[in-house]
């Protein structure tokens, strides 16, 4: 229960703080956002502000900010179609009902025949199932539609579309999630440097010593650096944690430097597993930075340190060979969160950074569909001078949203053979 809840939190943090990215630009670029979504599928919850419904759905899969003029956001009253219409104070229509599980008081039932919410802004259709004549009538620019799962949703003139504003500013709003991801990550990355008390010193000075260890029962005090493990000289503490590890039960000598004095101790290592796997302890931790400046500059530092690594990870996908070992889905993403949630909620907090971090650089990948893709066909825009067309780019866009589908697919039935099956 607690690794479904921890889940739960996580996914919708990242799902939250990516949305918001490219709702928050939307906004200010002037795009109507018709809907901020949290999960997929049916809608469990609606409310309605400033022009945005904003939905919670039952599926906690994803999200999305539904903008006015994407191809995602297509919704077309086609002929034949039953509403009611609601109409304001001069006539004109604030609210076009197409839901049977919503019902509109005083509404004007009515079959349409023809509508034109763009430019025009007008509703056709036989009145009261009166079909000897058409009756239009005008819609309120800020008109709404209840669509047929009851959710309330502003039409979309062409003025506040998409495509109606700079190309700076659809680039900027295209790029606004993965930024948000990335601004995560780091201040998730700054809070686990408050939490374990700031980032590991670059030298091999002790930090700690455990009770009762063989370093305690040795006389190694803390402040005490070790500067070789076996003749070998090791400088930091990924160094000398090495080669004590890889001698599990075992008698090792520590070169150790006291107060600038040189000794070497004969210490007889005690072992546990990891992975599968023995590896010997002494009881030591590492020396922190406990100053304020260096716990800030880790969610900078350890974000870049990340970002190298899953650069090289997707490196590899070109120079090593292709594998769905190296991805993970929903399956694989739950069980690592299991894996996490048993170092409690510092575990939790570095997670939460690393995927975030994740969900930013892969999202950037000019793969259609993504918001790698989109920026892609920004770039397009700016060198040709104009726009894909929208039949191209509908294609272009199908064609990704395929890839990613049955990588998905791919990448989950992986995951379940691996941490469920084997």
């Amino acid at each position: 229960m607690t690794t479904i809840i921890a889940f739960i939190i996580i996914f919708g943090i990242l799902v939250i703080v990516h949305e918001f990215g490219h709702y928050f630009f939307a906004k200010k670029s002037g795009i109507l956002v018709r809907e901020f979504s949290v999960g997929m599928g049916p809608k469990a919850f609606s409310m309605r502000r400033n022009g945005t419904a904003y939905t919670l759905r039952w599926l906690p899969l994803g999200g999305y900010v539904r903008m006015a003029g994407l191809g995602d956001d297509e919704l077309e009253l086609e002929p034949g179609t039953a509403v009611s219409l609601l109409l304001d104070d001069t006539g004109k229509v604030r609210t076009i009902n197409t839901s049977d599980k919503v019902t509109t008081v005083n509404g004007i039932p009515m079959q349409i025949v023809k509508t034109d919410l763009e430019r025009d802004l007008y509703v056709e259709g036989y009145e009261n199932g009166d079909e000897s004549q058409v009756k239009r009538y005008f819609v309120n620019h800020d008109a709404t539609i209840i669509e047929e799962d009851g959710t309330e949703i502003q039409i979309a003139p062409l003025d506040v579309q998409f495509q109606s504003v700079s190309l700076p500013k659809r680039m900027m709003t295209n790029f606004a999630g993965p930024m948000n991801n990335f601004i995560l990550a780091i201040l998730a990355f700054i809070l686990v440097g408050f939490m374990q008390g700031g980032p590991i010193k670059d030298n091999n000075e002790i930090g700690q010593i455990e009770a009762n260890s063989p370093a305690a029962r040795s006389g190694l005090v803390a402040g005490d650096r070790i500067v070789a493990v076996n003749g070998h000289k090791t400088k930091d503490f990924n160094a000398y944690s090495a080669r004590i590890s890889a001698q599990p039960n075992k008698k090792i000598k520590v070169t150790i430097d006291h107060k600038g004095q040189e000794s070497v101790k004969t210490i007889k290592t005690t072992s546990q597993t990891s992975n599968k796997k023995k590896v010997g302890l002494i009881g030591v931790s590492p020396a922190r930075d406990q100053s304020l400046g260096a716990k800030v500059s880790y969610g900078f530092t350890e974000t870049w340190s990340l970002t190298t690594q899953i650069f090289t990870v997707l490196g590899s996908f070109f120079t090593g060979g292709f594998s769905l070992n190296k991805l993970a889905g929903p399956v694989g993403i739950y069980s690592m969160t299991n894996s996490f949630a048993s170092q409690g909620l510092l575990g939790l907090t570095f997670f939460l950074g690393y995927l975030s971090l994740n969900l930013g650089i892969m999202n950037l990948i000019p793969i259609p569909a993504l918001d790698g893709g989109k920026l892609l066909l920004n770039l397009i825009e700016a060198v040709r001078g104009k726009p894909v067309s929208e039949e191209h780019e509908g294609i272009i866009t199908l064609i990704g949203v395929g890839f990613l589908v049955i990588l998905m697919l791919l990448v989950t039935w992986n995951d379940i053979q691996q941490f469920f099956v084997r």
